[in-house]
């Protein structure tokens, strides 16, 4: 497996890890009656700041991952990879890491620096493959 490829799987691990990070306080602080249902109304309570904080990193990181996504697969599929791309998959990885702390703790600036520079390795991905 490329590379990219590994840091494509990894992120969606990722994603699955940032999924139960929301999820399970999120189902403490709603309730399973709310969290079970169809969600036709808004929930009687709100998320607590870390828990709003932690969906929103994860809302994002799907975002994220649909870009990275496209970069990994015209990478792949056209036969552009190298260290350059390499590179990029395991920064953006890194950056969405680092971005979920980042995100829940409130760091600022940083959180929209972190979010950046894994914003940037995917164009850099992108436009390599392109030459």
């Amino acid at each position: 497996m490329t590379p990219e490829l590994t840091a494509l799987a990894l992120a969606g691990l990722l994603q699955a890890a940032q999924y139960l990070l929301f999820a399970i306080p999120a189902n403490r602080e709603l309730g399973t009656g709310y969290t079970s249902s169809a969600r036709d109304r808004p929930p009687s309570r709100q998320l607590s700041q870390t828990t709003a904080r932690l969906q929103r990193a994860l809302n994002n990181h799907f975002e994220g991952l649909i870009l990275f996504t496209l970069a990994v697969a015209v990478v792949t599929l056209g036969g552009r990879a190298s260290g350059l791309t390499a590179a990029c998959g395991w920064v953006y990885l890194g950056a969405r890491i680092l971005y979920v702390p980042a995100y829940a703790f409130g760091w600022r600036p940083w959180r929209s620096a972190i979010w950046g520079v894994g914003f940037l390795a995917t164009l850099t991905m992108i436009v390599a493959s392109l030459t």
